[in-house]
């Protein structure tokens, strides 16, 4: 790898709270960076119930969402349902427009569902597309093994010369979760010239270009290289590194509606209060989840899809 990228920007995701008692760490989607062209959010989100994220409506983007931990179920008005269990990931095109339940499953043990949930702008052609949903199972996701330290999950992309199935996403976008062992593991990782790249650390500590990031930092790529290499500074350092291509258009959101301009924005209002255009069924469905579901029932649930 020639030319490195430098850093344009990092800061600490600081945690506040979202949706119904969930608790959240967001770092794209906030004051200190809107967006960071096509990503529109990161959420590092901690939800047990009776906290989550009922019936919500969802227009003009995709969301990517990675379970590390717990179970989270999801519904929508299309009669699509299902169960991320840890290490599964959902890759959902919301289009021209869906209503969606994300609620986490309460577990025996007790324990939250934790996990990443990244939205992402759709091209502007797109925007008006049919909604779609694909889930990756744990299973689904193959494994780098650079060396015994280190090991990369390939979610979408190419790491060590380990491909993942396929490109899951309308825009395209590489999802590398890396987990190192031992301080002092090298890793690096290309990404195009036209992908915007950030990092993202979940436990440890990271270096990169000299600098140290801790648990929670956010570090955000200029364009200007062709890839990323660093080194873990802490035992068990895990972090993921994502990239996505550069749209060159405007970014008008209004929550989770997000198009090119004001205008467009309004008319999917509309649409939305009207049950038209996309919404059709929205006006009086509700998920059979947004009471809640617990361990007991996931096996009923799933067979109903």
């Amino acid at each position: 790898m020639n030319k490195l990228r430098s850093i344009y920007k990092f800061f600490t995701a600081i945690e506040q709270s979202e949706g119904v008692g969930a608790r959240v760490r967001r770092s794209i989607g906030t004051m200190k960076l809107r967006n960071f062209t096509p990503f529109l959010m990161l959420d590092h989100f901690s939800v047990a119930p009776p906290a989550g994220f009922p019936d919500h409506p969802h227009h003009g983007q995709e969301t990517i969402t990675y379970i590390l931990s717990g179970m989270v179920a999801h519904e929508d008005f299309t009669g699509s349902k299902g169960v991320l269990y840890p290490g599964d990931l959902q890759f959902m095109t919301a289009g021209k427009g869906i209503v969606h339940s994300e609620i986490p499953v309460g577990l025996e043990s007790g324990e939250p569902a934790v996990g990443l949930q990244l939205w992402v702008d759709l091209p502007s052609e797109l925007k008006d597309c049919e909604p779609r949903y694909r889930d990756l199972r744990k299973g689904e996701t193959p494994i780098a093994k650079p060396s015994e330290s280190l090991q990369v999950r390939v979610i979408s992309g190419e790491s060590y010369g380990v491909s993942s199935l396929s490109e899951l996403a309308y825009t395209p976008v590489s999802f590398y979760h890396f987990i190192a062992s031992q301080k002092g593991t090298e890793f690096e990782q290309a990404f195009p010239e036209n992908f915007n790249v950030f990092m993202y650390v979940l436990e440890g500590s990271v270096s990169v270009n000299d600098k140290e990031f801790p648990q929670y930092s956010t570090v955000f790529f200029n364009a200007d290289g062709e890839g990323v290499k660093g080194v873990s500074v802490s035992d068990n350092a895990e972090f993921v590194l994502i990239g996505g291509e550069i749209l060159e258009q405007p970014v008008v959101q209004y929550g989770p509606f997000v198009e090119t301009t004001k205008e467009r924005i309004i008319k999917v209002f509309d649409n939305y209060q009207s049950g038209t255009n996309g919404f059709e069924r929205a006006p009086g469905w509700s998920s059979s989840i947004s009471g809640g579901i617990v361990e007991g029932d996931v096996e009923n649930f799933e067979k109903s899809s």
